[in-house]
């Protein structure tokens, strides 16, 4: 199929607000073009989140410009030449051409410029380097069409030049091809990323974890595995993963694509590292995680395994007592685990109709209220402290060991 060579029926492109930003920019003798991602999604058949703008502008022109059209101007990377605009409730990066003048592998010293040719250059990939023009017409400076065509993800120029200017560019690299490429990545990248591996270490723990969710978060992301495991990638940045494994991560995609899941990132880092509470809250920390996040691993690696056998009324009761997100993590790895052995083993077909009976038990849970209350144990002549305390946790262990049938009568009988 061939690539079109044009965003200009695109409703992105078509969009009010966007064609007043785009307009005022391309005025009196600027130039501006989308750039980045919005050409990359456009072309390939994905959506379009957000639509970045290059121009020949300086950053302070921007803000006159945006200004005296009654839009607000947002200084968000003005060091950088960046200007957020923010038209009728609708927001537009817009960054001035630049070329590098130094880096240290974290940060550029950049020059602002007029040339659409070495902005295109500095950029980290050929997908990512197409420009749109005023007419919706893709500008294609360092052979990103051919490269969108064949699905093939590659550095722009010399990939070991480019890893030096960030070294993010290594997870981007592997990112990028697990959302874009197809058969194995490209040898120059592979061997750049390769050597590159012992400077991953100066990435921020931020920059390294946002770019590990999205690759987590790809349709597929075991292609981009495996080679990070290759080339020693992932072990420098998941040393949790060294002596554990991808294989699950197959399964996971087949799994999820047949359970129709929504791409889940922690799901798929559960799959690849122990579950040890300790190593996690490490792990967690060192990359650091939200606190939802660093929540949900921990309660996943505290849960204990259960048993596909498992009677809905006592899977209720643990959920009960532990944790909801935790238990529904642990049986769909073991949901997972179960499918990929069910072609060969007939025990394994049933673990899996079990798993998949306590999923759904698992999904449609909600729970119960606890029926009595301080409130009634007052009313029998119960002091507020300890003794109350103890009262109710007693009279609460009845209730789930009733499958939370026992009444309020019930169990105030019981005092």
């Amino acid at each position: 199929m061939s690539v079109p060579h044009s965003v200009k029926d695109r409703v992105w492109f078509q969009n009010e607000h966007f064609q007043n930003v785009f307009s005022l920019l391309n005025a009196d003798g600027g130039e501006a073009r989308v750039a980045g991602g919005a050409v990359r999604n456009s072309l390939m058949g994905h959506d379009v989140a957000d639509v970045d703008i290059a121009t020949t502008l300086l950053p302070q022109d921007v803000i006159e410009r945006a200004e005296t059209a009654g839009m607000k101007a947002i200084p968000t990377g003005i060091e950088h030449g960046t200007i957020t605009i923010v038209h009728k409730g609708a927001t537009f990066e817009v960054t001035t051409l630049r070329e590098d003048i130094e880096t240290d592998g974290r940060h550029a010293e950049v020059r602002f410029g007029t040339d659409w040719q070495k902005d295109a250059d500095r950029r980290d990939l050929t997908i990512n380097g197409l420009y749109a023009d005023i007419n919706g017409d893709v500008i294609d400076l360092v052979g990103g069409l051919d490269d969108i065509e064949s699905a093939n993800v590659r550095f722009i120029g010399n990939a070991e030049q480019r890893i030096k200017e960030d070294y993010l560019r290594v997870l981007r690299f592997f990112r990028f091809f697990a959302q874009y490429g197809k058969g194995r990545p490209d040898a120059e990248g592979l061997k750049a990323s390769a050597r590159a591996v012992s400077k991953l270490s100066q990435l921020s723990a931020e920059r390294i974890w946002k770019e590990m969710r999205l690759l987590f978060g790809a349709n597929d992301p075991s292609r981009a595995l495996l080679w990070m495991r290759t080339t020693g990638v992932l072990t420098a940045i998941f040393p949790e993963t060294e002596k554990w494994g991808i294989d699950s991560i197959g399964p996971l995609v087949e799994t999820q694509s047949a359970m129709e899941w929504d791409n889940d990132p922690l799901l798929v880092l559960e799959s690849i590292i122990p579950p040890d509470p300790d190593r996690i809250v490490e792990m967690a920390g060192r990359l650091k995680m939200s606190g939802a996040e660093r929540s949900r691993l921990k309660h996943w690696a505290e849960t204990p395994k259960i048993a596909h056998d498992m009677a809905e009324t006592a899977l209720d009761r643990q959920i009960y007592r532990g944790s909801h997100s935790g238990i529904k993590d642990v049986l769909k790895l073991s949901l997972i685990s179960a499918r990929s052995r069910a072609e060969a083993d007939d025990a394994a077909m049933i673990e899996s109709a079990g798993f998949s009976k306590l999923l759904k038990r698992a999904d449609n849970w909600s729970e119960p209220a606890f029926p009595v209350s301080g409130k009634d144990l007052i009313a029998l002549g119960i002091d507020v402290g300890k003794e109350m305390g103890a009262k109710l946790k007693e009279l609460e262990e009845h209730w789930i060991d009733s499958n939370f049938n026992l009444t309020k009568s019930d169990l105030l009988e019981k005092l």
